[in-house]
């Protein structure tokens, strides 16, 4: 219990320098108000400057580049085969075509939107919210008054996800240990089911043992923060700053700054 709920990143930050030192209250809002205001856009400039700043708040976050990047292009991969079809599907004046099918300059327009948009409000969330310790960003939503079941829920998933996926590893060895070769076969799609539904069954049964032992430990539906976050002079700051620039973003939106 006390290695689920008690166990914060630090009590503050979830992380060292940068973004890691501020209440993680003041990261969690600033994530969705930086994706309404990024959605909100349609100008390209206003776009790349939101992917700058998104790119800012990586490098501040203190995440391994490389491996954001890796995740970033997974991300796009299941936008890409949208953002090519795209241009030839919606109409407007053609630019060029390919085996005969027009690509239309507005959908070279919305398909640049689309993909900056995407880019760089996942770039925002990495940051802001991906390098935050996951029972620290609970702790975060439980103070910002999100309903506690909510909160329960994405704190037992993080804390027995990798429960269940040591159960499979240990029923896959057994199949292997068994002579199970998997193959394009009937029975290979047979005992991959047998496989799903016990792994089923067993984490039922391991839940109905967890429950038992947290009431015997007088578990009555609500757990005790531990964390406690502080509101500083810092935290302050950099709302303001963020807010002050996605304001700016809107402006220029509005072309009513001289950007």
């Amino acid at each position: 219990m006390s290695d689920l709920f008690g166990q914060g990143g630090g009590g503050q930050g979830g992380g060292k320098g940068g973004l890691g030192t501020l209440d993680p209250r003041v990261r969690v809002l600033a994530a969705p108000a930086f994706a309404l205001v990024i959605l909100s856009l349609s100008s390209l400039s206003a776009l790349s400057a939101g992917v700058g700043l998104a790119l800012i708040l990586l490098s501040l976050s203190g995440l391994p580049p490389l491996r954001t990047l890796k995740r970033m292009v997974m991300m796009d991969s299941f936008i890409i085969f949208m953002l090519v079809l795209l241009p030839f599907t919606l109409p407007g004046e053609p630019v060029f075509s390919v085996f005969g099918l027009s690509a239309s300059w507005e959908g070279l327009l919305r398909t640049a939107e689309i993909g900056l948009k995407a880019n760089a409000v996942v770039l925002a969330l990495m940051a802001l919210v991906g390098g935050m310790d996951p029972t620290t960003l609970g702790h975060a939503l439980a103070r910002l008054k999100v309903p506690a079941t909510l909160v329960h829920l994405l704190l037992f998933t993080v804390r027995y996800i990798d429960v269940i996926q040591d159960e499979y590893a240990r029923m896959r060895a057994a199949m292997k240990c068994r002579g199970f070769r998997p193959s394009n076969s009937r029975h290979t799609y047979r005992t991959f089911g047998y496989l799903i539904g016990m792994l089923l069954v067993r984490s039922l049964e391991r839940s109905e043992r967890i429950l038992e032992a947290m009431k015997c430990r007088g578990f009555t539906g609500r757990f005790v923060l531990l964390d406690r976050f502080a509101f500083r002079l810092r935290d302050a700051c950099f709302a303001l700053g963020f807010g002050v620039l996605l304001f700016v973003l809107v402006l220029w939106e509005l072309r009513l700054v001289p950007l």
